[in-house]
């Protein structure tokens, strides 16, 4: 196809391909703003991918998921997957359950900061305060930082600072995990930490 036979350049590309990349938010003016005035557009574009715009104007962004089977209308179940759902470990879903904890507070508390944002360090600490007491803390050094890593990837935080080590927590960590989920989800973790620390003291009676 020659350049000339391309449809005529429309601004909501723009915001098209961000929402693709990844998350849009309100402090990144121009492509929000591009969704926001062109929604309806962007909004027939995703749904023929079998994807769905969501934006939440109070929180400030912008950002698609799959459609459901039970949102499908016929014909779309043959779309193939775009997005495919991460299945989280024990660790990485232990710290978004802290990390989920730390934004609500900070929503309860620090109403004139536009960011949440959290030391390294301390964030160690709530995990060590988690773990059985005998956990080895190389060991917890090492999961909370492939943790992190993970849900860097998934663009749950991004690194505020090197010196020192602070995360900043992004608001989409809301969408994917909200309130009413907390409690039960906390509730399984601490079950599945009080196995762990008996499966830990298990194999160390063995070991001696």
């Amino acid at each position: 196809m020659a350049s000339t036979d391309l449809p005529e350049f429309r601004d909501w590309s723009i915001a098209a391909v961000r929402l693709l990349q990844g998350v849009i938010y309100s402090d990144d003016e121009r492509p929000w703003n591009l969704v926001l005035a062109s929604q309806s557009h962007l909004v027939t574009y995703f749904a023929r991918l079998g994807l769905l715009l969501v934006v939440d104007e109070p929180e400030g962004l912008a950002y698609l998921r799959q459609l459901t089977d039970d949102e499908q209308p016929a014909g779309y179940e043959q779309l193939p997957k775009l997005y495919r759902r991460t299945r989280l470990g024990y660790d990485e879903t232990l710290l978004c359950v802290m990390l989920r904890e730390e934004l609500r507070r900070f929503e309860e508390e620090e109403l004139h900061d536009e960011r949440c944002v959290i030391d390294g360090a301390e964030l160690f600490d709530q995990w060590r305060g988690l773990l059985p007491a005998q956990h080895d803390e190389v060991r917890s050094r090492r999961e909370v930082s492939a943790a992190l890593a993970k849900l860097e990837d998934l663009g749950f935080i991004r690194k505020f600072s090197n010196e020192p080590e602070t995360w900043e927590i992004r608001r989409i960590l809301k969408a994917r995990l909200p309130a009413a989920e907390l409690e039960s989800l906390k509730a399984q973790l601490l079950r599945a930490a009080g196995e762990r620390g008996r499966g830990e003291r298990a194999r160390d009676t063995d070991g001696q």
